[in-house]
């Protein structure tokens, strides 16, 4: 049996118990299934267990970083939980703790919560842990929204890391508001040639990888370095560019299998120009479906910035 399991990320004093407290006590979400509430950290609020809607929750507050997926299991099985919500700690990383989850568990929903005053700073000073945690959510719920908030700031920030994500602005009063900025691309989808500007890469790589199905079909061109095969598979390169998606120490190359008959002619990080089209299949560089390019040019091009980021 699959166990639902729902993540509230964020960091301290961001609003992941209110919200929980509030959801535990609605009969709608918590209608008297077993429930088995995980703490990874104690903030200022506290849970008050005889407000939520049944007897049916049992709490447990654990260390993320040292829980176990057998300690894990253990805890439900005591309860005999049917499902589990789990407020993370939001100075360690998520993708840590999902790595430990049983087999069973199975991420359902996670809702990221940030302080709209102080979200701008943990992005300044914190970046690595803000794209962790906004890598994922499904929504990002800002509270203490004031009139004065600059909610571009807030949208930019979101849109850097995801741009499927649900963007909620929630005011003093409780009173929510959903994003509404739009998000241009920088490039015309429409064209006959969608080219690719010299900054807009990482903007574009990101935008394929929410929404591979929309580029099915389209033809791109674009400034890329070459990346070979570590299977020196023929006929195949992997025209990408350095990308910075939080900071320098995490600059990554990242590209697409291309298909070309000179591409055994290529030499590592040659400068190219790659003009391609895109089919969503199967190829065994990915090992599942994904973004295949079919080169019908590729000609030598002038270095460009040694790397971009996803904004």
């Amino acid at each position: 049996m699959a166990i639902p399991v729902y993540a509230f990320t964020g960091f301290l004093d961001a609003g992941k118990t209110r919200f929980i407290q509030g959801t535990l006590e609605d009969p709608r979400f918590n209608a008297g299934e077993k429930t088995l509430l995980l703490l990874c950290e104690e903030g200022e609020e506290e849970y008050v267990p005889e407000k939520f809607s049944g007897k049916n929750v049992t709490i447990q507050v654990i260390d993320q970083e040292a829980i176990t997926e057998e300690e894990l299991e253990n805890l439900r099985k005591a309860c005999r939980a049917e499902r589990v919500c789990v407020e993370l700690n939001g100075m360690q990383s998520i993708g840590d703790f999902y790595a430990k989850l049983p087999e069973s568990w199975v991420i359902y929903q996670e809702i990221m919560f940030a302080d709209a005053a102080t979200f701008p700073m943990y992005d300044q000073n914190m970046r690595s842990l803000v794209v962790d945690k906004l890598g994922g959510c499904e929504m990002v719920v800002f509270n203490r929204v004031t009139r004065d908030t600059d909610k571009m700031t807030l949208h930019k920030i979101v849109r850097s890391v995801s741009r499927r994500c649900d963007i909620a602005y929630e005011d003093m009063d409780g009173n929510t508001e959903f994003d509404d900025i739009e998000d241009p691309l920088p490039f015309d989808l429409d064209a006959p040639v969608v080219e690719i500007g010299e900054g807009d890469y990482g903007l574009w790589y990101q935008d394929v990888n929410d929404d591979m199905k929309k580029y099915s079909g389209k033809t791109v061109r674009f400034l890329a370095q070459v990346g070979k095969p570590k299977n020196g598979e023929k006929g195949v390169f992997i025209p990408g560019r350095f990308v910075m998606t939080c900071c320098v120490e995490d600059i990554t190359f990242m590209g697409y299998v291309c298909l070309w008959d000179g591409a055994d002619a290529l030499n590592q990080r040659d400068w190219v120009e790659v003009t391609a089209k895109i089919s969503i299949r199967y190829h065994k560089l990915y090992g599942s479906r994904g973004p295949v390019l079919t080169a019908t040019s590729v000609t030598p091009a002038e270095k460009g910035s040694d790397y971009v980021t996803l904004y």
